[in-house]
């Protein structure tokens, strides 16, 4: 019984700082732990980079919202790193040729390699990432490199939003409520030292920071992260705004979250010196806690659902623990039966599945970590849009180099 109590505990204590305990611990240094950067109108020149693959559903609209975009155009250089593409995404970017899009046609390799190749070619003092289905603001480029301003600022996380016109399924509702939450945590992790890693849809950084990217790693997250350990800043910008369409069917988005926390587990190993907190202070503690902990912390709750039942008898808060545990996972497997009703739909079902979904993709993960598998390439799946629910848009410094103490 006394083995059933450590598990019990330990297994309560790090689910517990890991959902709540650390996020406050984050938000309370972001209020009294400020450390401001300088941020300035400026146009430095920009070279816009999006490895596509079989793209050629969204990647036409793509390329209108960008031409559309609010930057001088002589400063901004686009360019399309076809990786392989065989479905025509090669033959509708050659049709923008003529208005300043640049198509680099390469063989499959993999968007690794897709993005080194692609960064080779380019000549603007900061790159600037997208995917072929984000849509910018119309000033998302504007307000990406403000901060660039600061030479102490390395790269910039952008804010990336959901088109909430298709919000309808379970997986998207679960999605778009922890992607609110989260940009909630950039914005405090930035305000105090440097926001944890950028997202894919829209990030920058000055492109004598880039380093090769790595094949069987979150690219976004090992470019972004490369940021912090030569020294750099990495800061959010909420008004660098990419809208995305929201998750699509929950086979595709369940094995979307597993090859996403295979290769972001990977990518953790990769840049694992900087989970030395001696050298990279508080952002040690966010890197673990966020990238390590949350992934990982389906292990305890598997533990605590294990051993609940066997200190029923020992108290009333053994007993509403086992009862909670019940309720959530009870409201899970019923928003999944009624995912096509109405009620199905409803946070106090979207949100607990949501949860189970994304734990047990990174139980699959640690699974695919352990057993030494790989993700290098995959087949985009897209969901089709809804009419109407794209979001329009409209028509530096130079590198100090000095490592930064804030963190």
């Amino acid at each position: 019984m006394a083995i059933a109590f450590i598990l019990f505990w330990g297994s309560l204590a790090l689910i517990v700082y890991t959902y709540a305990l650390f996020p406050v611990l984050v938000f309370v240094r972001g209020l009294f732990w400020r450390q401001p950067y300088k941020s300035a109108d400026i146009t430095p020149s920009v070279s816009l980079v999006i490895a596509a693959y079989n793209e050629a559903k969204v990647i036409a609209e793509k390329l209108d919202n960008i031409l559309a975009l609010d930057y001088p155009r002589d400063r901004l250089e686009i360019l399309i790193a076809s990786d392989g593409s065989n479905d025509g995404t090669d033959a509708i970017v050659q049709r923008y040729t003529e208005k300043g899009v640049r198509l680099l046609s390469l063989p499959r390799q993999g968007k690794a390699g897709a993005l080194n190749s692609a960064v080779a070619t380019t000549t603007g003092e900061i790159l600037v990432f997208s995917d072929a289905n984000s849509m910018f603001a119309p000033d998302a480029i504007r307000a990406l490199v403000r901060p660039f301003a600061d030479p102490e600022v390395g790269g910039v996380a952008g804010n990336q939003c959901y088109q909430t016109e298709q919000v309808g399924s379970m997986t998207g509702a679960g999605e778009t409520s922890y992607w609110n939450f989260d940009r909630g945590l950039k914005q405090a992790q930035s305000q105090s030292g440097n926001t944890i890693s950028a997202t894919g849809a829209i990030y920058a950084f000055r492109r004598a920071l880039f380093t090769t990217v790595a094949t069987g790693v979150t690219d976004d997250f090992a470019t972004s992260t490369a940021v912090i350990a030569q020294g750099y800043r990495l800061v959010f910008a909420p008004n660098a705004k990419a809208y995305e369409p929201v998750a699509g069917a929950k086979d595709i988005e369940f094995g979307r979250k597993v090859r996403v926390i295979t290769r972001g587990l990977r990518a953790v190993l990769l840049r694992r010196e900087l989970l030395n907190p001696f050298r990279y202070g508080f952002y040690a503690l966010q890197l673990f806690s966020h990238k390590v902990l949350r992934r990982l912390v389906v292990l305890p709750l598997l533990v605590l659902v294990l051993v609940s039942p066997f200190l029923w008898s020992r108290g009333l808060f053994y007993r509403l623990v086992t009862v909670a545990q019940v309720a959530l996972y009870a409201c899970s497997l019923l928003g999944m039966l009624l995912a096509n009703q109405r009620i199905g739909r409803s946070k106090i079902f979207t949100i607990p599945f949501f949860f189970c979904m994304v734990n047990a993709a990174s139980l699959m993960a640690v699974i695919n970590l352990i057993r030494g598998r790989r993700i290098d390439r995959w087949e985009p799946q897209r969901k089709e849009t809804l009419p109407g629910s794209s979001t329009p848009s409209k028509g530096t410094p130079g590198l100090t180099p000095k490592k930064s103490s804030l963190r």
